[in-house]
């Protein structure tokens, strides 16, 4: 199949299954930044109950969660599969926590999870800036702007937390010589501030992967890259950062 065809193909399978009132195209591919080999990140979006064996019955090659098996909260399963030769990644959304969301985030209102392989985990809004960007192929979704509500209150509460995460840095790993501590403080900082940065900016993060050359603090990385096991360069280093991040904008 070509890609058309496939995409096709997989959009007829999941939106099938029952509770499903909508499929996406998410990840690079949606926004047209993908590689030939880039995978596909699809996305279901159900009402009530869904049951994830409604989903393994399909016949991909791969595995899907169970509801809650990625960690709970609104980033809440999913699965992994392989169609037709190429890499597949299903999400699982519900609508009743999407539609919260985007009601609590047009009045600055918003939470903070823990997501694995996200350093600095993910603001509640990003099922929200799925809505923005994502591909509907199936169904009907809202495509929302960005409220000016969440401009003004995200950037402080992001900007607090690069500015906790370096402090305790400072207080707790520099001193005694921790180069890798700090080296994680660091990461960790940077892509805090860059959500403060694209926050102010107006602008949806759905991921981390660009998320500092959005906002321009690739600089970090020569910082990290000069990091060594002794007190007064830690000093330095974490010093370097603060005025970069406290710059960016």
């Amino acid at each position: 199949m070509n890609d058309d065809k496939f995409l096709d193909h997989v959009t007829v399978r999941l939106a099938a299954l029952p509770s499903v009132h909508a499929v996406t195209l998410g990840g690079s591919r949606a926004q047209g930044t993908h590689a030939p080999d880039s995978d596909w990140d699809m996305a279901l979006y159900y009402r009530g109950d869904f049951d994830p064996d409604d989903l393994r019955a399909v016949g991909w090659d791969g595995e899907a969660s169970d509801i809650g098996g990625w960690g709970g909260g609104v980033f809440n399963g999913g699965g992994w599969f392989s169609v037709d030769g190429r890499r597949v990644d299903v999400h699982y959304r519900d609508l009743d926590v999407v539609e919260h969301e985007l009601a609590e985030c047009r009045e600055g209102r918003f939470h903070w999870e823990p997501l694995m392989f996200h350093l600095a985990g993910i603001p509640s809004y990003l099922v929200v800036a799925e809505l923005a960007l994502n591909e509907v192929l199936s169904g009907s979704l809202p495509r929302p702007s960005y409220p000016e509500a969440l401009r003004a209150a995200a950037p402080p509460m992001w900007r607090d937390r690069a500015a906790m995460t370096l402090g305790y840095a400072r207080s707790a790993y520099v001193r005694r010589g921790q180069a890798t501590e700090v080296a994680g403080a660091l990461a960790v900082a940077a892509v805090q501030t860059a959500h403060a940065v694209l926050s102010a900016r107006g602008e949806w993060v759905t991921n981390e992967k660009r998320l500092l050359e959005r906002a321009d603090l690739r600089g970090v990385d020569a910082i990290v890259a000069g990091l060594r096991p002794d007190a007064e360069n830690l000093t330095r280093a974490v010093t370097e950062a603060e005025r970069l991040f406290t710059e960016a904008s």
